[in-house]
């Protein structure tokens, strides 16, 4: 039976007014908003009004992505649109676990606020770098990555593609190292070393928090970004705050989603970049995005026609 599949955005993708055409339009879009904003006064402008310096610093991108995720989802929801599993990349997973029901949202959303904010503090004591890296096998990249002390390899985004991080100081000669194997890097603009050992202390924190949150088993299964198999609300706390420190294995959990019959992927949030990722991963699959309010209209239209692609 073919199946449909939200995919929530990660950080990287935010921009200054997002979110705000859904709530003006949405009722359900609007309930998550003003959710979000009894919780952390400001998260509204910061969504809406905030420029490209401030929505960057990720203490502020986390809670505003959060909401524009989910927002996109409810909307979604709303309109008559549903999924039968979803996957988040990185911080979407907190939106998607929130959308599935393995956390309430006013949990959810508290949870992401303590999360941007250990993150950031993390990158700030100990500063990192981060890199994408094209043009070479993931194993290749493995292999260089051995090479050097501190830079490990994080996001398995594609194949071909994989995000590297650590250490500032090493980073420029493991740019060199690619290149000089035949393959491309390309410094990302960020201050930490995400998803790598040096998120290690913003994860022990992280975990003392979820573990005094209520879980719930999710109404719809949330493929893990470090497992890319479902979860459940007994795993999910430890797997969720070591998420922070390990690797995103992205690709398989998009293959494994295929594998478990999903034909239709829909991107809820901000930008196409988990499109372009799932293009290159499962080329067969349908893909939709859901960052606009005619998107939502578009969506539902088509769904209600069974008019997309399956």
């Amino acid at each position: 039976m073919d199946k449909i599949a939200f995919v929530f955005a990660g950080q990287g993708a935010q921009y200054s007014g997002m979110g705000r055409d859904l709530y003006e339009n949405s009722s359900a879009a609007r309930a998550v908003t003003e959710m979000a904003e009894s919780i952390l006064p400001g998260t509204k402008r910061l969504c809406f009004e905030a420029d490209k310096e401030e929505l960057s610093v990720t203490k502020n991108t986390q809670p505003a992505l959060f909401v524009m995720n989910l927002a996109c989802a409810a909307a979604l929801d709303e309109a008559g649109v549903r999924c039968d599993c979803a996957a988040g990349f990185s911080l979407g997973e907190v939106p998607a676990a929130a959308y599935c029901g393995l956390l309430g949202r006013e949990d959810a959303f508290a949870y992401v606020v303590k999360r941007g904010l250990f993150m950031h503090e993390a990158a700030l004591e100990t500063p990192g770098a981060m890199a994408a890296v094209l043009r070479i096998s993931n194993g290749q990249v493995e292999e260089l990555c051995s090479e050097f002390e501190r830079i490990y390899p994080v996001n398995y985004n594609c194949h071909g593609q994989v995000t590297v991080a650590g250490s500032a100081d090493e980073m420029d000669a493991f740019i060199k190292r690619v290149a000089d194997s035949g393959g491309k890097a390309i410094r990302l603009a960020v201050s930490g070393a995400f998803h790598s050992p040096f998120m290690e202390k913003a994860a022990d924190r992280l975990l003392g928090i979820l573990e005094k949150t209520e879980f719930r088993e999710p109404v719809i299964p949330l493929y893990s970004n470090l497992t890319a198999l479902p979860l459940d609300k007994e795993s999910a706390p430890s797997l969720m705050a070591r998420q922070v420190k390990s690797p995103v294995r992205w690709e398989q959990t998009i293959l494994n989603m295929c594998e478990d019959g999903v034909t239709v992927f829909i991107e809820v949030g901000a930008g196409k970049v988990l499109s372009g990722l799932i293009k290159k991963i499962a080329p067969q699959a349908g893909l939709y995005n859901a960052e606009k309010y005619e998107d939502i209209q578009r969506i539902s239209s088509a769904f209600k026609e069974n008019d997309y692609d399956a």
